[in-house]
């Protein structure tokens, strides 16, 4: 069971849909117990005319979120409100940990989006910085009906989840990080990505990752399906994950260094960049 929530809002069309629409149906499903709202007021005051009008404007965003969640308290979530000063994807990390949350939920804007979205704008950075799991759901201006296209069921999402594993120590951690929704799985796809080897060896490490997924599959609670693929892991995971019915991906995060990650990329860094199903990044650091 998922203790807590932790949802960074912006109040953009897009932040206010998801906590509008998609908050209440994901604690409907009973996957969650209590909400964390988060605002990150990035402004820095240089005097003490400007730290005035900071405090005012920091107590009308927390009058706001104080008023979110009266209104969720009233649908029975257990709501707490927060704002504070700093850069947002920093502030959302030091929050997660603070309140030692159990997930981190970040809408992320699609391509479409009309309207700049500062948390959409953040949430690769806060999947970079956390320490604690980051949900991404990406969001998409729907032209046709002049409404915001969310893809993924709130009510559904871990029903089967895609777990992508490399047998690496950060794998472990990732097949761990399931033991909070697992009650809601029905089945899920257990899946690595044999990108390694010579040409001839590739039959000989695809058999080699079969019965690796196979001991993985001990460790779960819920009935898996495995899959074995060779390329390019990000492609491979991107493209299996909709073919194979998954309502989410979960994936893990090795780098501990967020400049490094930007510069270099990472399997994880592609999927939560071109994901259109919502994916779960679980740090490893």
């Amino acid at each position: 069971m998922i203790r807590k929530v932790l949802f960074p809002v912006d109040f953009s069309i897009v932040s206010e849909y998801a906590f509008g629409n998609c908050i209440p149906r994901f604690f409907a499903s009973g996957a969650a117990n209590e909400l964390i709202l988060f605002y990150a007021l990035d402004l820095v005051p240089q005097s003490a005319e400007e730290l005035e009008a900071v405090e005012e404007i920091e107590r009308k965003y927390k009058k706001r979120i104080d008023e979110i969640s009266k209104e969720f308290e009233e649908m029975g979530i257990k709501t707490k409100g927060i704002v504070r000063l700093g850069t947002p994807a920093l502030e959302i990390a030091k929050i997660a940990e603070e309140e030692d949350v159990d997930l981190i939920y970040m809408p992320m804007k699609g391509e479409n989006i009309f309207r700049e979205m500062l948390i959409g704008s953040t949430a690769a950075n806060v999947a970079r910085a956390a320490k604690k799991p980051v949900l991404l759901v990406r969001y998409e201006w729907d032209r046709g009906k002049k409404s915001i296209k969310c893809y993924w069921d709130a009510k559904r999402v871990f029903e089967r989840p895609l777990i992508a594993v490399d047998f690496s120590q950060c794998s472990e951690k990732v097949i761990r990080s399931t033991d909070v929704f697992k009650e809601f799985v029905k089945e899920a796809v257990l899946m690595h990505v044999v990108d390694y080897g010579r040409a001839d060896e590739v039959e000989e490490n695809a058999k080699k990752a079969m019965e690796g997924l196979k001991r993985y599959e001990e460790m779960l609670d819920f009935p898996v399906e495995k899959e074995v693929h060779t390329g390019v892991a990000s492609k491979e995971i991107l493209m299996t994950a909709p073919v194979k019915g998954a309502t989410l991906i979960v994936i893990g995060k090795k780098g501990k260094s967020i400049i490094k990650e930007l510069l270099l990329g990472s399997t994880a860094e592609s999927v939560i960049r071109n994901s259109v199903l919502p994916v779960l990044v679980v740090p490893c650091g």
